[in-house]
């Protein structure tokens, strides 16, 4: 073995490898979909089976039936798809599993790339299973191994949650040694414990309330993921504690380790008590019961929801234990976002009394007769640079092209989760809904049923359509909507990071498998007329837009052009950059006003009448022709 430094995700990968896992599932989901591609690395190695499913539901499905069987088994997601996959999830949670099952929910405090920032330590306890909360890369590596362990122990599916500083931090530990994955189980027929009954679920209902009431809180008391950490105190001191968990927990060790360097003398600093919990659910209470005794003023850190902060209160008002509990229920703790080591410092500082050092050196500076002043020496904020879609990005060509047909006329555009959510963004402005995966398609149903005159698009990338647009164009057939369904086919998974999906025609095995139509899955359903475009051709799809905009019923165009990051891959020939006819140029910005695109700006250069002309950043420009296409005066070649 040999120490690399190992990033969070890969580190959950190479746990799972150690613990010998047989069957890997998952659907890509930022930021949990590099556990899935590094594990795919090794499968020749460990015999490991790994797929990209077409959703987290499908993924939890396919796992259940290889630990039925007896095999280990780990599903992959963030903390949105679990919303997909609760249905399996909340039925395997009492049917029970044989071969070990890790479900890896990954959330997203912030949140930096999700619809949401729920916590999936409440959705832990709403499905009663066991749930391991890492602060660590370190810890994950080490954690998933001991949540296999307790899966077969308990035959319950189990919960690890890192969040997405644990997910995408680096951390130097020693890479192990891997082998061949465990021993295949032999599924043995027992329908009296497989197929889940009313009667079935009612005894084991009592049986995991009996394991989440009372075995696991003492077991995990007792586990070396929860621990208290500085517990004798010098005489005299406040007694002050605090709790935390997960990335919390490393963010509040760093600002007491910066405050004992900044205060050397203050003997409060020490030795500060703090409750660290990696087992959110079941909660170990023996634990938390002796923290609350010795302490009476508790500040609790965590993201997300104040799970950690509402069982100590739930436990110290069940033992009735004086004591204060701060956290996010008061306001003391930030109750959305992430937090950080100087958001948990300032709050130290305050609960401690303690004043800070930068306050401490301007009174010193000013007693000097100094005239440096504190807004001198701070940096200046960095400038805001919202997400945009890429120069060349096809996706810009299809919402153009929309716009363009659907001039005047009364509109709703329902968009999806993806890259072509930016298609909100100005100059485009051609996202007037998202809310999740799929509900495009669905949500266009429900505009026009309300308004009927209304025009209804909605905007589908090729991988969301597999996941979960199949439903939506079903039920817009089957109860005679009237929309245009298009289709933002760009021949990948391309915000999670190109992963493959069915309509790619290559698996996470290395497999090449026949592609999956969507023009046909269409044809199938009943959807008519059908138009297939380049989106960089510009007259062509708004011709096409408008015929199927026209037509009765539940029409499509599909937007067929390669994501522009992976176009040389698929052979895709680059014209070069464009340039601008200074000549030619008459200053109008319409290119820019109306594409948005991030090859293009104002140039310093004037033509003859004095106005600013259009610059191509030949470093950004793919040489797609939209913008040639826009220019009224066809001055870009």
């Amino acid at each position: 073995m040999s120490k690399q430094m190992i990033m969070g995700n890969q580190a959950i990968a190479l746990g799972a490898l150690k613990a010998g896992v047989n069957l890997v599932a998952g659907y890509p989901g930022t930021p949990s979909s590099e556990i899935i591609e590094f594990i795919a690395k090794y499968k020749a190695k460990t015999g490991t089976y790994v797929e990209w499913s077409v959703n987290e539901k499908a993924a939890v499905e396919v796992a259940a039936g290889a630990s039925y069987a007896g095999s280990r088994t780990l599903v992959t997601m963030k903390q949105v798809g679990l919303n997909v996959a609760s249905d399996p999830v909340m039925c395997l949670s009492y049917v029970g599993v044989k071969g070990g099952m890790v479900i890896v929910s990954a959330d997203d405090p912030g949140p930096i790339s999700s619809q949401t920032e729920q916590d999936t330590r409440n959705f832990a306890q709403y499905s009663k299973l066991p749930c391991f909360d890492p602060s660590t890369p370190l810890e994950a590596y080490e954690m998933i191994q001991e949540a296999f362990e307790v899966s077969e122990k308990y035959n319950t599916p189990v919960l690890l949650r890192p969040t997405t500083r644990v997910d995408h931090a680096y951390e130097s530990m020693e890479f192990p040694e891997l082998g061949p994955c465990r021993e295949r189980g032999i599924f043995e027929k027992d329908s009296k414990r497989w197929v889940i009954f009313p009667r079935s679920s009612y005894n084991n209902h009592k049986r995991i309330f009996e394991r989440n009431e009372k075995v696991l809180p003492e077991e995990f008391s007792n586990s070396k993921w929860n621990k208290i950490e500085g517990e004798s105190l010098p005489l005299g001191c406040t007694p002050v504690a605090f709790a935390a968990g997960g990335i919390s927990y490393c963010y509040l060790m760093e600002a007491i380790s910066i405050l004992k360097r900044e205060n050397p003398d203050n003997v409060q600093l020490q030795k500060i008590p703090v409750l660290k919990i990696g087992t959110p659910y079941p909660f170990p209470k023996n634990l938390a019961e002796k923290f609350l005794r010795n302490y009476r003023d508790i500040t609790v850190f965590e993201e997300l929801d104040p799970v950690i902060e509402e069982n100590l209160i739930r436990i110290a008002g069940r033992s009735c234990i004086d004591c204060h509990i701060s956290g996010k229920l008061d306001g003391i703790v930030p109750v959305a976002g992430e937090l950080s080591v100087e958001i948990i410092k300032d709050i130290l500082l305050s609960k401690l009394s303690i004043k800070a050092e930068s306050e401490a050196t301007v009174v010193t500076s000013a007693s000097e007769g100094s005239s440096a002043s504190s807004k001198e020496t701070a940096a200046p904020e960095l400038p805001v640079r919202p997400p945009v879609l890429c120069a060349g990005c096809p996706h810009r060509g299809a919402f153009y092209a929309v716009k363009q047909a659907m001039k005047n006329q009364k509109t709703a555009y329902c968009g999806d989760i993806g890259c072509y959510t930016l298609g909100n963004a100005q100059p485009l402005d051609m996202t007037d809904t998202c809310l999740c995966m799929g509900a495009d398609i669905t949500m266009a149903q429900g505009f026009y049923h309300n308004e009927p005159e209304r025009k209804c698009f909605s905007f589908i990338g090729d991988s969301t359509f597999f996941a979960s647009g199949i439903t939506g164009v079903v039920n817009a057939v089957y109860n005679q909507s009237h929309q245009v369904i298009c289709i933002l086919d760009n021949s990948t998974t391309a915000m999670t990071g190109h992963q493959p999906h069915p309509g790619t025609g290559l698996t996470m095995m290395g497999e090449i498998v026949e592609k999956i139509s969507i023009k046909k899955i269409l044809e199938a359903v009943g959807v008519s007329p059908i138009f297939e475009v380049d989106p960089f051709n510009q007259e062509e799809s708004v011709k096409a837009v408008k015929k199927a905009a026209e037509s009765k019923g539940v029409s499509a165009v599909i937007f067929k052009s390669p994501c522009i990051a992976i176009a040389a891959k698929l052979g895709y020939k680059f014209t070069g950059a464009k340039k601008v006819d200074a000549e030619k140029c008459i200053g109008c910005r319409k290119c820019i006003n109306e594409l948005g695109c991030p090859a293009l700006s104002v140039s310093l250069a004037k033509n003859a009448k004095g106005k600013q002309l259009v610059e191509i950043d030949r470093g950004l420009c793919t040489g797609c022709g939209l913008c040639s296409q826009v220019c009224p005066t066809k001055a870009i070649f």
